[in-house]
């Protein structure tokens, strides 16, 4: 009797680690091939950059022959379609910067005066800034160019910087009420007693606390200004004030495209936002997470 209890319980140990092995390496394979179709892009876009233009089209899987050549033009801007690459480079950074910190400052002073002020109705403003995203960007890409066009915005960087941070602001307002939750008000009244200002309050005490929610929009903002396209084409025009998206854009409607060429731009342009996720994600993942476990 022992010895068949025994037996039985041996093959449902075997039964269970053949099952748990399965999965686990079911689950590899999953992983592997989800790996493989999401580098497979990237693969491809280094593997045009790094091939002559001849050889664009083939079936290589390997380049025969890879070169630099195609980074070294973008470099230098010998291609005409890049003769103003590191220019539109600098638009692309001044108008995600100016975007980062005009929506830092905008979502912080407006959750500081309605929440850490206690202004009355402010969680009723704080959730009607949400009612912008009800309507989609394209929608009103028509309208926002007329409106820049009669203030005298067009083929100006501050007409893009002016929408992005209109649709980038309710969001980090949302983050911030949900992070600001928080942070004690207890400090507020603390720093009242000792004689404290408002202003004294707000960037002594209230920014350095929210500092990880900053990071984490700021980057945010950062990101979504430095990969806009459709108002940065609306909106600016000449060769001097486009961005990068843009400019990269005209690759496609030239009568000869050197795809190498348009991949290697497409490369070194997506190398500063990698840098700055990779430099921040530990912040950007508790700011974006903490207000909503403790709010």
């Amino acid at each position: 009797m022992s010895a068949t209890l025994r037996a039985g319980s041996g093959r449902r140990g075997q039964l269970a680690r053949r099952s748990r092995w399965l999965g686990e390496a079911g689950a590899m394979a999953f992983g592997v091939l989800l790996a493989i179709w999401t580098l497979m892009p990237l693969y491809n876009m280094v593997l045009v950059a790094v091939q002559q233009k001849e050889d664009v089209f083939s079936t290589n899987i390997w380049p025969p022959a890879p070169t630099l050549e195609s980074f070294v033009a973008v470099w230098h801007e010998t291609y005409w379609l890049l003769a103003n690459f590191w220019r539109q480079m600098g638009n692309s950074a001044f108008i995600g910067i100016a975007v980062a910190f005009l929506t830092l400052a905008i979502g912080t002073l407006t959750k500081f005066t309605i929440s850490r002020l206690r202004i009355r109705q402010g969680p009723l403003l704080t959730n009607a800034a949400l009612l912008t995203y009800v309507i989609p960007m394209s929608f009103l890409a028509i309208p926002f160019y007329g409106i820049m066009r009669s203030y005298g915005l067009a083929d100006n960087a501050w007409s893009v910087i002016a929408v992005e941070v209109t649709f980038a602001t309710p969001y980090a307002i949302f983050i911030f009420q949900q992070y600001g939750a928080s942070i004690p008000y207890e400090l507020d009244e603390a720093a009242r007693i000792d004689g404290a200002s408002p202003p004294q309050i707000y960037f002594q005490i209230y920014l350095p606390l929210m500092a990880p929610a900053l990071v984490a929009i700021g980057t945010y903002a950062l990101l979504l200004a430095w990969n806009e396209y459709l108002y940065a084409f609306l909106l600016l025009s000449s060769e001097k004030t486009i961005t990068v998206p843009v400019a990269l854009g005209k690759f496609l409607n030239s009568d000869e495209a050197p795809w190498n060429y348009l991949m290697a731009a497409a490369i070194i342009y997506a190398l500063p936002p990698l840098v700055i996720y990779y430099a921040f994600r530990r912040h950007m993942s508790s700011g974006l997470t903490m207000g909503g476990v403790k709010g």
